[in-house]
Order: C-alpha cells, then structure tokens, then sequence
C-alpha cells in the first residue's frame, strides 16, 4: 500500500517572481520502504535557469541556483537528513545531528534516482529515495518531511516552502517539517 499527497508549496512574500506561478509537490510513501516525490513547477520555463544535464553524481552547493529539496526527519527526533536534487541530475544529501549541525555525506549508495520533464509551461522533476539508506528505523518511523524549492529565473530567485515561519526564508527550520508521514501498511 503506498500513502500519497498533493501539496502547494508557498512562495516565501519577500521572493516573489513572475516567472513561476505554482509549485506542488507530490509526495509518496511506499511499503518497500521508498519515498517518492514529484515536483511540478508551472510558469514560463523559457525564464527558468535550469542546470545543464549531467551524468548523476555528488553535486554541491545545488541550491545557489535552481533546486528541489526534500528534509526527512524521523517524529521526535533532532537529527535529520537534506536532499537536494537538481534538473540536471546531481545531488547530495546531508546528515544533520540538529539546526544545521552537519556534513554532506559523500555515500553513492544513498544516490536518488532523478528524472526531469519539461515543457514550455511546466517543469517536474522526479526523486526517488530510498529510506533504508538513511538507517534502520527509518523505513518503520513517522517521518516528518519537508519540501522546499529555490528557483532561480531572470527576474531573480524565490523561495518555496510547506511553510515558512521566519523573516527570511530558512528551510532547515523544523517548523517547517510539516508534514507527516506514517509508514504504510504493507497489506493491501
């Protein structure tokens, strides 16, 4: 059985582009132990800086330019791991102890699977990871997730979040590890 959700995400007021009219996210947590998301951006890609495609690999510092990032966080504890997943298909994950305490972690099998598809009015990008990778208890924990965006265009950057719950956008900020997640039954 797999959990699935739609959800905006909110441009942060300070950031506001023309060049993107909506973010949603879609969010699937499977009983194999996986957790999918699928970001769709609509507005004028033509306006879109999009990293050049790449063969997959460890990138860093994604988000200067235009990234997606998923923040998973298992209920009730501090430590929690950041993706970033980039259009052109790099990436790098961060293990965190607490508010920004920690490192990227330089692990090829912690690798998401990224796929991208673009049109002239919408961008999606696909990201596969899978949770076994981040320890043991992880596939069998509530999760709390957070989804967040940084999209850079000709018109500037903005910044996109579940919430944001600061002056300036701060996607580390566990307030906006809104939402939960439940492992799926593994009837059905």
């Amino acid at each position: 059985m797999t959990a699935e959700y739609w959800i905006d995400l909110k441009c942060h007021p300070w950031t506001r582009t023309e060049s993107v009219r909506a973010i949603q996210v879609l969010v699937r947590r499977s009983a194999s132990a996986e957790l999918q998301v699928t970001f769709r951006l609509d507005g004028d890609i033509s306006r879109i800086k999009i990293p050049a495609p790449v063969a997959p690999r460890i990138g860093t510092e994604l988000w200067r330019h235009t990234c997606f990032e998923a923040f998973i966080n298992v209920e009730g504890q501090t430590a929690y791991h950041e993706f970033n997943f980039a259009p052109s298909g790099e990436w790098c994950v961060y293990a965190l102890s607490s508010y920004r305490r920690g490192a990227p972690v330089a692990d090829e099998s912690m690798r998401p699977d990224i796929a991208l598809r673009s049109t002239g009015s919408r961008l999606e990008l696909d990201a596969l990871v899978r949770l076994e990778t981040l320890s043991s208890n992880h596939p069998r924990a509530d999760l709390r997730i957070g989804l967040s965006a940084v999209i850079e265009a000709s018109d500037g950057f903005s910044y996109w979040a579940l919430r944001h719950s600061a002056n300036k956008p701060d996607f580390h900020n566990a307030d906006g590890f809104a939402l939960l997640l439940e492992p799926p039954s593994r009837e059905g």
